[in-house]
């Protein structure tokens, strides 16, 4: 089993460090030649599934990157991002921060951070992602797939977390990943191996996350 998994691309509340969680945002049409580029990137793979968070960003992903392909598209809920509750739409940028100072701890101690009403905590996203990676590998039909795995920048490190059975400490490893790079891991017998991580197949894009909050 190959896995692939991409962060979608940009949207206009990514560009303006608006909190999204949850809330269905479409691609912006950055997002969406980021997404094209990828789709060239990974021209050769012969996607055999598809199985995208619900929110229509990361449909969106898929579809582009799948282009003419006639795979299957499966949702999953376990993938979709991190819900913030009340923070959901909120700034978190140095200019325009409007949330609690706490909210520093999402991005330097995910171990230490609270959750605001309605939200989640890491340890929640971790065990949903987690549950979602069990289910696939105990899938006989897809042991010999390509699978496509588009989904979100929190929920993304959820699945790398456990992929790689780290703490959750070192929930954000080496960082946010960036809009539509992607991450290839090879599944053998149930054990996952990271091939590639967080690779980008355009140039000259700013990340909107590369300077911290």
């Amino acid at each position: 089993m190959k896995l692939y998994l991409v962060r979608h691309g940009i949207t206009d509340w990514n560009a303006r460090k608006k909190i999204q969680g949850q809330v269905d945002i479409p691609l912006n049409e950055e997002g969406k030649r980021l997404a094209r580029e990828t789709a060239e990137g990974l021209s050769d793979v012969p996607f055999d599934l598809c199985i995208s968070s619900p929110l229509c960003r990361a449909k969106e992903t898929a579809r582009i990157i799948l282009r003419n392909r006639k795979t299957l598209i499966l949702e999953d809920p376990r993938i979709m991002e991190m819900a913030f509750g009340e923070y959901e739409g909120k700034c978190c940028s140095k200019e325009g921060w409007d949330v609690p100072e706490s909210f520093h701890r999402f991005f330097d101690d995910p171990a230490g951070y609270q959750p605001p009403e309605g939200g989640e905590s890491f340890e929640d996203v971790k065990k949903r992602t987690g549950e979602f990676l069990e289910s696939l590998y105990k899938k006989d039909a897809y042991q010999e797939l390509d699978i496509l795995i588009t989904t979100h920048g929190a929920a993304l490190a959820g699945l790398l977390n456990n992929i790689k059975n780290e703490p959750l400490s070192c929930y954000w490893g080496s960082g946010v990943h960036r809009n539509c790079a992607v991450t290839e891991v090879e599944v053998i017998n149930g054990v996952p191996k990271i091939l590639s991580e967080n690779v980008v197949y355009y140039q000259n894009v700013k990340d909107p996350w590369a300077e911290d909050a």
